[in-house]
């Protein structure tokens, strides 16, 4: 590298990265340090090109692990950087550019050469590569064992100490950047990593005071979304999407790390990589997700997901308890607007989930909101073009709907709320419904994609978790969604009777032949009934808590009454099917005794004069008994990397 520009052919010839690489120590106070960290690198733009930056320096970087242990030149390249960083803040508020650009330098080569060390080698071997100096060979002292906690230590206090500003923003991106590039370990492990270096210095030791300030700075990254500064506003060279060299290594890890903790792998489509308006956003997400999600060690609980489940809004003047460690305060509604703003990407939706799940303070802000139509509305973009995203991710926004269903007050009020025109659902035109509406109707078209596509399930289990958890508070259901709830009932109608006569075909075919196995019917035949079972007591709940708010639903099922027939006298649904066979029977015979030729709006106005009369104690409810535990997230139950730990989550007793 050196004072010139440097292209990603000329690398593997650099005398300068050769002299580091080398067999030659170099003091930590040699002028070299200077020349090296004095050059000007065009990034790479796309992954191509990040791997023929990998390509041309693994020469180099094979050169030093092999000469490392004698000449030290790594530890004395962290030493260099760490002494930079003690006046980094002091060059900052000088506007000191060239002291900036070097030291950005420094931890750029710094990253790439921890990415490399990472992936060849174990992380005792790593440490050792920080602890070698310049001594005979394999030799170090103790003076210097602690060179990586000390570096990590150093990372966090830039993180949180350094203003952002125009000529900071690189260096704050690529501290966290290297960061994520550490944490990687668990990349290369198939155990879960409870004893790693991770564990050592993050949860412990001078690291440890940093937890919720760093845990702080990096949410408010995540809000202020902070655009990377104009051309000409440093002296480092612009790229055209943004971000530097370190930024795209880093998310090269970052997606990898995102892909073991969401379980997004196998089968999964990939996630589309959106422009990113914001790199030090985008980075900091990422590192707090890893952060939070790194599994407890052995004698102690993970810091910084004790403080991502206790910080409370700075509105909240209540003192914290002293049994809560890690504590802080940050502005909620500021959040609350990012995460609406920002759930596009599946990083934010999980960040949304883990908020929801684990902080109450933050759950109990949100479902007071009278505005939750902005945070739903994205959720329900995401499983409305499932088509289009990746498991992980539908998952996730699923699992949201279910956390938010289990509030009746939840359920109340998102039929209060009206939406006009919405233009991203277009398989029919919604000039006004209401929200509950629109949630019900993108529910129920995930679960017929699931019935025709990918046949999850869980994803089937959860969507009907969601529907029942809404059911006893279902208002004024839109036509449409009256009529889309019985026809996804009629579509598993269908599904049953075919499995039915599958099932009596191949018992018939087996009198005659004992030698062809036959296909498990009867397991297809019980899955069927479960789910069809769950649709039947989602309508009886709407039906018997909440029937005079629901003419559109009674409409849509007298209209399609003969699909009931069937299971009136079927030993599985004779108890489920006793409240709607007593409202069709008595709503159809109100319609015989007005005549035939019924205009619809004369069948709702019978309708809606039938529900004052019939007798409310005539509906029974449903007996005494818990729906099927649904476990929310199996589909994610966690992989050997052990990054999180998703939790189930039961439908309520729909009963008043």
């Amino acid at each position: 590298m050196g004072s010139n520009s440097s292209r990603i052919g000329d690398l593997p010839k650099n005398e300068y990265l050769k002299k580091l690489s080398g067999t030659e120590s170099i003091s930590e106070n040699d002028p070299f340090w200077n020349q090296l960290l004095s050059f000007s690198f065009p990034a790479p733009t796309s992954s191509s090109e990040l791997k023929l930056l990998e390509e041309a320096t693994i020469s180099v970087c094979r050169s030093l692990v092999e000469n490392n242990p004698r000449t030290g030149n790594l530890g004395a390249l962290i030493k260099v950087f760490l002494s930079r960083t003690k006046e980094l803040k002091l060059s900052a508020e000088c506007q000191n550019h060239i002291f900036i650009w070097q030291t950005h330098n420094a931890l750029f080569i710094i990253c790439c050469l921890l990415k490399v060390f990472i992936c060849q080698m174990s992380e005792e071997e790593l440490q050792l590569h920080f602890t070698y100096e310049e001594k005979s060979p394999g030799n170090y002292s103790s003076d210097s064992e602690d060179l990586l906690e000390e570096l990590l230590c150093c990372l966090m206090q830039l993180i949180t100490d350094i203003p952002l500003l125009d000529i900071t923003y690189e260096i704050s991106v690529e501290a966290i950047s290297t960061m994520v590039v550490f944490l990687s370990c668990q990349l290369f492990h198939k155990e879960v990593l409870r004893q790693s270096i991770s564990h050592k210095y993050l949860m412990r030791g001078p690291c440890l005071p940093y937890t919720s300030k760093l845990v702080k700075t990096l949410l408010y990254n995540f809000i202020r979304q902070e655009k990377p500064p104009p051309p000409g506003a440093h002296v480092f060279p612009q790229q055209s999407d943004g971000g530097g060299l370190l930024y795209g290594l880093a998310s090269g890890v970052a997606t990898g790390l995102w892909t073991v903790f969401t379980l997004g792998g196998v089968g999964s489509k990939a996630a589309a990589s959106p422009e990113l308006s914001s790199p030090l956003a985008n980075q900091s997400l990422l590192l707090l997700l890893v952060l939070a999600n790194l599994t407890d060690a052995s004698d102690a609980p993970n810091p910084y997901r004790q403080a991502i489940m206790s910080f409370k809004n700075t509105q909240d003047s209540s003192p914290f308890p002293s049994s809560i460690p890690h504590a802080f305060q940050i502005n909620f509604n500021s959040l609350y607007t990012a995460l609406c703003e920002q759930q596009t990407s599946d990083q934010a939706t999980l960040l949304l989930y883990t908020l929801l799940h684990q902080n109450s303070n933050i759950r109990t802000y949100m479902l007071a909101r009278t505005d939750m139509e902005n945070l739903v509305l994205p959720i329900l973009e995401i499983l409305y073009h499932v088509e289009e995203r990746n498991s992980h991710h539908v998952y996730m926004a699923l699992i949201i709907l279910l956390i938010l269903t289990e509030d009746d007050g939840f359920n109340r009020s998102i039929h209060e709320v009206i939406l006009k025109n919405i233009t991203w659902y277009s398989e029919r035109v919604l000039t006004e419904i209401s929200l509950g509406s629109l949630l019900i109707l993108v529910v129920i078209r995930t679960i017929q994609y699931n019935m025709t596509r990918t046949r999850d399930k869980y994803l089937h289990t959860n969507c009907l978790a969601a529907l029942a958890n809404m059911s006893a508070q279902f208002r004024s259901l839109h036509q449409y969604a009256a009529q889309r709830i019985i026809s996804l009932f009629s579509l598993l109608s269908k599904k049953h009777n075919k499995v039915l006569e599958q099932a009596t075909q191949s018992l018939r075919g087996s009198l005659s032949s004992n030698d062809v196995p036959l296909p498990d019917y009867a397991q297809d035949l019980n899955v069927i009934e479960e789910v069809i079972r769950m649709m039947l007591e989602i309508i009886n709940s709407c039906l018997t808590n909440s029937l005079h708010h629901n003419p559109n639903l009674v409409y849509a099922l007298l209209y399609k009454r003969d699909l009931f027939e069937q299971f009136r006298t079927h030993p599985s649904f004779q108890d489920i099917m006793q409240n709607i066979d007593l409202v069709i029977s008595f709503f159809s015979s109100r319609l015989l005794q007005a005549g035939a030729e019924l205009s619809v709006e004369r069948v709702l106005e019978i309708i809606k004069q039938g529900v004052v009369a019939l007798p409310k104690d005539r509906l029974k409810p449903l007996a005494d008994r818990q729906v099927d535990r649904v476990l929310a997230c199996q589909a994610f139950v966690h992989a050997a990397s052990g990054f999180s730990q998703f939790h189930g989550l039961s439908v309520r007793n729909f009963q008043n």
